[in-house]
């Protein structure tokens, strides 16, 4: 697995989209789409008119388009559909379950392959947040996670990426709510191990043209890939940088985290201090508290230490149950005295809200599913 993150944080395993047919137009940036149709002797007009139809109109359906000039509507029966290059990116929606919580849906996505994904909106006052899915499975296998639990089945590519984003898009339209007002990569899989596609997908999440998700919107969670925290820093990547602790310790984290034998606490740290030091945004610490595993003040002490001279917020969750773990989480008095022990440290933190247990929608319980 770590070869494998490595290969991919080189490019080695980058699909290049132009080349290969079928593809999906969702793989395509707009300035790819571009020049695309340059290619095919079209002027770049039609594909912002196709890009907007896409990512603003969240159009799948584009055969007699009106709005379409003739030029592209010809492009269109020539090159998409059945047998030709090109398809829309369209998941087909195996399932929908809803949060007895009232504020949270878990979509099963199936691919075009068969395999499936878990996406999860969650609404909060006056906003929604969608959790996006990176990949199949997760090759960083964390104890506690049922993503990691199930190991790594195959990247997403960029197209099945924003293809979630427009998905919870129509699903809170339908619903008649306003759109989503954040994203966070904190699904299946790790975002770093799949960055080429990953940022592929964020370039065209956050373009004004379309989804229209501000970098400042989006937030990216490691595990702690370094290699990738310090390719954020070199190609001044504006999105929010969230990285999975869970010990301050490398034996207890190694225990809970096996890429922090890939990665050491130390490499990890201070490719953090590195990624403030260039960035000046703070770093969000995510710590899941289970009982009599990292959840003492002594813990917390040494986290606050660990952390210090950093733009730092703690994240604390309380593990959510999964079949392949038999930690419990920490009781909400000790959760408190962990917090506690922080704030006198003078690092902020918030003990997350759990939502969406009752269906294995929250954080560490996403998994794929075949129905």
């Amino acid at each position: 697995a770590a070869r494998a993150a490595d290969a991919t944080l080189r490019g080695d395993m980058t699909t290049d989209c132009a080349a290969a047919a079928p593809c999906s137009l969702l793989d395509f940036t707009l300035a790819e789409l571009e020049r695309e149709f340059l290619g095919s002797g079209l002027s770049p007009v039609h594909a912002r008119s196709l890009w907007r139809a896409l990512h603003h109109d969240l159009k799948s359906e584009l055969a007699g388009e009106a709005d379409f000039l003739p030029p592209l509507r010809r492009w269109l029966a020539g090159h998409l559909g059945d047998g030709r290059r090109f398809f829309i990116e369209a998941p087909v929606e195996a399932a929908d379950t809803a949060s007895a919580d009232g504020l949270t849906r878990k979509f099963l996505l199936r691919l075009a392959d068969g395999q499936t994904i878990e996406t999860v909106v969650m609404g909060f006052k006056g906003r929604h947040t969608a959790c996006l899915s990176t990949q199949v499975g997760c090759a960083m296998g964390c104890v506690f996670c049922a993503t990691g639990q199930m190991g790594f089945v195959r990247h997403l590519r960029p197209g099945e990426i924003v293809a979630q984003v427009r998905h919870a898009q129509l699903a809170l339209r339908t619903a008649g709510h306003a759109g989503l007002r954040n994203l966070v990569l904190m699904g299946m899989g790790e975002p770093l191990h799949n960055y080429d596609a990953v940022m592929t997908a964020l370039e065209t999440i956050s373009d004004r043209r379309g989804l229209n998700l501000g970098p400042s919107r989006i937030t990216i969670s490691t595990v702690g890939v370094v290699p990738g925290i310090l390719r954020l820093v070199a190609e001044q990547r504006p999105y929010h940088l969230a990285v999975s602790l869970h010990g301050a310790t490398e034996e207890e984290r190694s225990a809970l985290v096996p890429a922090s034998r890939r990665w050491p606490l130390a490499e990890l740290m201070a490719a953090c201090r590195t990624y403030f030091a260039q960035t000046g945004r703070r770093i969000f610490f995510e710590w899941t508290l289970i009982a009599g595993a990292n959840d003492t003040p002594t813990q917390a002490e040494r986290l606050a230490t660990l952390i210090a001279g950093l733009d730092a917020h703690v994240n604390l969750i309380p593990l959510n149950p999964t079949g392949g773990f038999a930690g419990t989480a920490t009781p909400s008095a000790a959760a408190k005295t962990f917090q506690k022990t922080l704030q006198t440290a003078g690092i902020p933190s918030t003990i997350r809200q759990r939502r969406g247990i009752d269906v294995a929608a929250g954080c560490g319980q996403l998994r794929s599913d075949k129905l």
